[in-house]
């Protein structure tokens, strides 16, 4: 059942999802805290639970994604982007992609433990480790739980290669490692920035910082030696795409040396999230706006299909990419990745797995 909007969050319903025959009410005492209102609407308090996995090292084969292997401290985000593709692995949890997902989060403590032990085995080939690839590796509650600094503390001591996916300038925090490991070839950073309009970004990313602060966090890891990736992700049709030269321009500016950007994707019940949003923040042109998602999407709200699902299909997808092309060469921004080196690995000191 829809669920009143929630003053300070990105989600505008908290519907329980259908796909896995869970339960599908949600009453009030089960999820609202009992706090100060504020313009007659109940601000959520965000709650933490721990999880605790055997394993931490997520493999995938997909032929369209540039990376093997992942690792993902948090599950939840509180940074609440409507557009945000892993909202509905809530659903595993018997919770909402909407506001749950953003509010009711989930923490890994032991994933530095579970990623040593996993370098530590024999047979172990080393790739580079996707950092933020599902949600925030800085989302705010890093501050206090320092797991994504814990990992990153294991990857150094074995000079294992990284990458590391962000909107939050808070990854400054970890320079220190990710300077010395990029001495190494061992690091890169891409920092996203979907938006320099702050009405825009205030709805559409609600809880992450501002624009200007990633852009700065670009200027200061490039000034470092870390290899930084523009990422204007995503681009939403007729809400930020007419800001794709300036971001990219921005972007160039502060020392990003290569950039990419990926069409806004609508999963499962990412979609019916995304339309709210649109009529309650965009009236004047919800319509028009899925009307193009349909198209870069082959007539759906989304297209699951690999490689067409990073880069949509049709004239849309074919208008948005010559000018991000355009805009990257005016600028001086590759395209390519950045080579990481693999050769350097050792195993985790003390591990006597490697020995049997």
């Amino acid at each position: 059942m829809p669920i009143e909007s929630t003053k300070g969050r990105g989600a505008t319903r908290n519907d329980s999802p259908l796909r896995f025959n869970l339960r599908a009410h949600v009453a009030d005492g089960d999820w609202l805290d009992e706090v100060e209102r504020i313009d007659g609407v109940a601000p959520r308090r965000t709650t933490v639970s721990i999880e605790r996995p055997k394993t931490i090292l997520t493999r995938n084969s997909s032929p369209d994604i540039g990376f093997d292997r992942s690792v993902n401290p948090y599950r939840g985000c509180e940074h609440g982007c409507i557009y945000c593709f892993a909202r509905p692995t809530h659903a595993y949890h018997d919770l909402s992609p909407g506001v749950d997902f953003e509010s009711r989060l989930f923490v890994k403590p032991d994933a530095p433990r579970l990623l040593h032990e996993t370098l530590g085995r024999k047979g172990y080939t080393p790739a580079p480790i996707a950092l933020g690839t599902n949600t925030d590796p800085y989302q705010p509650i890093e501050g206090r739980w320092k797991v994504t600094r814990g990992i990153l503390e294991i990857l150094a001591e074995c000079d294992h290669p990284f990458t590391i996916t962000t909107k939050s300038d808070r990854v400054l925090r970890d320079l220190d490692l990710i300077a010395a490991a990029a001495r190494k070839k061992l690091a890169a950073v891409a920092l996203s920035v979907t938006s320099l309009e702050a009405r825009t970004h205030a709805t559409l990313e609600s809880r992450a910082p501002a624009p200007r602060k990633r852009l700065e966090a670009i200027r200061i890891l490039s000034e470092a030696g870390v290899p930084v990736y523009l990422s204007v992700s995503p681009v939403v049709p007729h809400i930020t795409d007419h800001e794709m030269e300036a971001i990219v321009a921005a972007g160039a500016e502060a020392g990003a040396r290569s950039a990419f950007f990926l069409p806004v994707r609508l999963p499962h019940e990412v979609a019916p999230l995304f339309k709210d949003w649109l009529k309650t923040h965009y009236p004047d042109r919800a319509r028009k706006v899925m009307a193009t998602i349909r198209e870069l999407r082959g007539g759906r709200d989304n297209d699951p299909n690999f490689f067409s699902r990073l880069r949509g299909t049709g004239i849309w997808a074919e208008l948005f990419a010559r000018r991000f092309e355009k805009a990257c060469s005016d600028h001086g921004l590759s395209r390519a990745k950045f080579a990481l080196n693999c050769a350097l690995f050792r195993p985790p000191a003390g591990d006597q797995l490697r020995l049997l």
